[in-house]
C-alpha cells in the first residue's frame, strides 16, 4: 500500500459527509493534528445543511485490519491530561453532531478509539474485529465524559467488563453487548453502510434531527423539557410533517425538506 497517511480526510456526496481516519500503517493512531482535524470535520458537517449522515470510517490494511488503536502514545508528554482533554473533546463533539452519525468499523478498534465510535449514533462492525480498552493496563484513569457515555450506551455491567478488565472482547460478544448495532463480513461493509444512510436520508430530517438530540439528553440523563418540547413542536407546523401526512394519504414516497 502506498504510504500516503494524513489527518483525518473529509468528503461530502449525496448528503453523506464521510471522515476517513488515514493512518493505516500506524493502526490509525491519533495524534494531536488528527483529532483537531476530526472536530473541524465535524463543525463543517453541522454548518452544511445538506448533509444529513456523517460516517466515520478508516483505510485499514487488509492482512491486519485496525480501525483505529486510540491515541498515540508517543504524544503523552509532560502535560498528559491536555492529550486526555484534546480526545474527549472530539469524542464529545462526535457526539454532539447535527447528523446522524455512524462508525463503519472496518477493523479492530483500542484505546480512545472505542469512545469515538461509541461516541457516534450506530455502529456496524466486521467479522474477526476485537476491542480493548487498555487504560487500567496503562495506569490511567479514563476521562469520564467517555465512561459516562459507555455506561448510557452498554450499562454498567458491561462498561465495569471494558475498563476493569482491559481484556480483547470478540465480534460476537460485541454484537451482544450491543457495542455493535450490525456485525457484516468485511466485504459487505460498505453496502451496510450505504443501507443504513438511505434509510436516514429517506426520513423528515428536522424530526429524525430533533429526536437524536433528545434521545442522546435522556441516555446521558440530562433533564431538558423545554428543549425537549421545542423540537418537538418545531415539526408540528413543519413542511415535512404536511409533507408526511400528504404522502401516506396518496400513497407515495414522502419528500422531505427538513423544514
Amino acid at each position: 500500500m502506498h504510504d500516503d497517511a494524513s489527518s483525518p480526510l473529509y468528503a461530502v456526496r449525496d448528503g453523506v459527509a464521510t471522515i476517513t481516519l488515514n493512518r493505516p500503517r500506524h493502526r490509525n493512531r491519533l495524534h494531536d493534528e488528527d483529532l483537531r482535524a476530526l472536530v473541524c470535520h465535524v463543525e463543517s458537517a453541522n454548518r452544511d445543511s445538506s448533509v444529513r449522515v456523517l460516517v466515520l470510517n478508516a483505510r485499514v490494511l487488509p492482512d491486519a485490519p485496525v480501525f483505529s488503536a486510540g491515541f498515540h502514545l508517543g504524544g503523552f508528554g509532560a502535560d498528559a491530561g491536555a492529550a486526555v482533554d484534546a480526545f474527549a473533546h472530539a469524542a464529545d463533539a462526535l457526539a454532539r453532531a447535527r447528523p446522524v452519525t455512524v462508525a463503519a468499523l472496518a477493523g479492530s478498534v483500542y484505546g480512545g478509539a472505542t469512545d469515538l465510535a461509541l461516541a457516534c449514533d450506530f455502529r456496524i462492525g466486521v467479522q474477526g474485529m476485537e476491542l480493548r480498552m487498555p487504560a487500567a493496563a496503562l495506569g490511567l484513569h479514563y476521562y469520564p465524559s467517555g465512561m459516562r457515555r459507555c455506561v448510557a450506551t452498554l450499562g454498567l455491567s458491561a462498561a465495569r467488563r471494558l475498563f476493569l478488565f482491559a481484556e480483547p472482547l470478540g465480534a460476537a460478544e460485541l454484537l451482544a453487548l450491543g457495542y455493535l448495532d450490525e456485525l457484516v463480513e468485511p466485504a459487505d461493509l460498505d453496502a451496510a453502510v450505504r443501507r443504513r444512510c438511505a434509510q436516514v436520508l429517506a426520513l423528515a430530517p428536522l424530526a429524525v434531527q430533533g429526536m437524536k438530540q433528545t434521545l442522546h439528553d435522556i441516555a446521558l440523563g440530562e433533564r431538558r423539557p423545554d428543549d425537549w418540547r421545542a423540537r418537538e413542536v418545531a415539526t408540528h407546523a413543519s413542511r415535512d410533517f404536511a409533507e408526511g401526512r400528504a404522502a401516506f394519504a396518496e400513497r407515495r414516497p414522502a419528500r422531505f425538506e427538513g423544514r
